[in-house]
Order: C-alpha cells, then structure tokens, then sequence
C-alpha cells in the first residue's frame, strides 16, 4: 500500500499509531504581549487590553502551519488592582491537523510598592484544546484507503497553564508551564475503529526575563530572552534586542537556536540548533493602538525549501477612566 501525501512531510506521522512528536505553537511577537504564554499577565498594562495575531509559517511549503490568536486581559474592581480576568482563542492548522483552543483566566497581582508599579503575578487559565484531522487533504493512490479517514474526525480534551510574573518600571521575569493537562500519546479520533495519534502537545516550560535602558533622550534599549523547554526534545533559546524611539516605533530583532542545557540521552546526536531570525517593527499608530509586523529568516536546512515566516499583530488598550494615568509600559 503506497500513500501519496500532497502536506508537509512532517504530518506523515500524524496517521502512525505510535508517533511521539512535539509541537507547541509559538510566536515571534510574544514579546509584546505575553498572554499567550503566562496567564499571570494579564492586566499588566493597567486596563483592558484586545490583541491579534497571525502567524503564516514557512510560506512556500504546502501545509505549513498557519496560526491566529486572539486575547483579551482587563482589570476588575478589586482593591489596589489586585485581580485580572483574562480569555483566548487560538487555531492553528498544520496540513490535514487543525488544532483550536480556547481558555479563560485569573492573574491575582500583588503590590510590592505603595504605588503598585512592582507586582509579583500569579495566574491559572483553563478551557479546552481540540484536534480535528481533515481526511480530504490528504490524496491516496489505492482505492477505499482504510489508513485515511472519511471526513473531519475530532478529538477534545482539557488543558490548563500556570504562570508567575514578577513587574517593576525597568525589568520582569516570567515563568509559566503550559499544556498542563495534555494526555502523552492520546487518542486523537477514531476511524472504522482505529485509532490514530495526533501530535502531541507535551508540557513546556517558558523561562524569561527583559529589561528596559535609557540610551539616549528619546531612545530606549529594551533587550530580554525566553528559554523553552518541553524535556524531552531540545531545549530553545530567543535572545531579543529592540530600540524605543519617541515611544512611537520600535525596531528590533530576535535571535532562536537550539542550546545544550543537559545531556538527553533519547535525542539524536546530530540534531541542527540553529532556527531561525525575525526582524520586527511595531508602531503606535496613536497612543492606544499599536500595529506589529515579523518576518522570520529560516537558518535551518530548510530554509532551501521555503520563503520565510510573516507574522502580524494588532493590539488595543482601553484605560481605565476611573484611575489616574499608569506609566509607560514597555513589557
């Protein structure tokens, strides 16, 4: 039996019944708002706050990965802006995977500061992940394939992610573990009675920090970087540099590669680190509205077989009337 696929090779696996790959959506602008990676935080930007994102990956290959979010975050009524509530949505496909989920959240914020500009987050989302497998993108040669599936099977289950964020004026750092209730090796549908594995989504761990520096009058380094991890492929790294100017338009880049944190003796010796190099530019086109742009330079090998990454984003930010003017915020 010969199966034609006219996807990415990578989602061959999806239809072996033992596949152990991992896949965790990421984001180039995650940089400027961090919700999609650590409940804790939300209501950061002192009120509430609406943002986009869409993701076209490796444009040039058929079946690549297209990603769209949407989030919002804003503050309650609590004492000294001690609660925020937060919700998302997110699809992702990858070839004949489609990946939506969904969440609401909670941040509780502790003032460390009688001006509560220096705050220790804590925060949980909670909501569902669904993989769906939509059997008419793949072509077979051999008539009535009962390896392919009949129309667009579906399999749900929970998924939850906690985090801590710790805020001042000049610097942060953020925790988070995301996909906490992810099933290894679960069963994504059933076709005539088989079941087939979807790829999985372990648990991963986002370890990260950034700070802000005054360079000159109306300029403003802000460098930062974010360790992923999910322990059993490799770990990752993105070191980001951007420069501030006029608080109006920030110009930056990101670097991503693979590092070798500890030994892991289940990988392959020979695996290639380097990944990829985005160049952003994010502008505020007026003081509540900021409008974002990356395009991702592969430096893999497969960069011979693709035309890049284009990522945009647009956020809105609607202060809370009712309270004095915040700083500035720059994370």
């Amino acid at each position: 039996m010969k199966i034609k696929f006219t996807v990415f090779f990578v989602l061959s696996f999806c239809l072996l019944q033992a596949t152990k790959a991992q896949q965790q959506v990421q984001f180039s602008q995650y940089i400027f708002n961090m919700l999609n990676l650590n409940p804790a935080y939300a209501g950061y930007r002192g009120g509430t706050s609406l943002n986009a994102i869409h993701r076209r990956q490796w444009t040039g290959i058929k079946g690549a990965p297209i990603t769209t979010a949407i989030s919002a975050d804003w503050l309650t009524n609590a004492k000294d802006d001690r609660l925020a509530l937060s919700a998302g949505f997110m699809m992702d496909e990858m070839g004949a995977q489609k990946t939506l989920s969904g969440n609401i959240g909670v941040s509780y914020r502790i003032p460390l500061g009688a001006d509560g500009e220096k705050r220790l987050c804590f925060g949980i989302n909670g909501g569902f992940m669904q993989f769906q497998m939509d059997g008419t993108v793949l072509e077979y040669v051999d008539e009535n394939d009962q390896r392919i599936p009949v129309g667009k099977p579906t399999h749900t289950e929970p998924d939850a992610t906690f985090g801590v964020y710790y805020y001042t004026p000049k610097y942060y750092i953020t925790a988070s573990v995301n996909n906490l209730l992810q099933s290894t090796g679960m069963k994504a549908y059933d076709y005539n009675g088989q079941f087939f594995t979807s790829i999985v989504r372990e648990p991963h761990l986002y370890v990260g920090a950034g700070a802000v520096f005054n360079v000159a009058e109306n300029l403003k380094l802000k460098p930062s970087f974010l360790w992923k991890e999910d322990f059993k492929g490799p770990s990752n790294i993105d070191v980001n540099a951007f420069l501030l100017i006029h608080d109006i338009l920030w110009l930056g880049a990101s670097y991503r590669t693979g590092f070798k944190l500890w030994d892991k003796t289940n990988l392959q010796k020979d695996l290639e680190k380097q990944d990829a190099v985005a160049a952003m530019l994010e502008v505020y086109a007026t003081k509540w509205l900021r409008v974002g742009y990356a395009y991702d330079f592969t430096t893999s090998g497969l960069n011979n077989y693709q035309s890049g990454t284009h990522e945009i984003s647009v956020s809105l930010f609607f202060p809370n009337k009712r309270k004095r003017e915040i700083s500035p915020r720059y994370f």
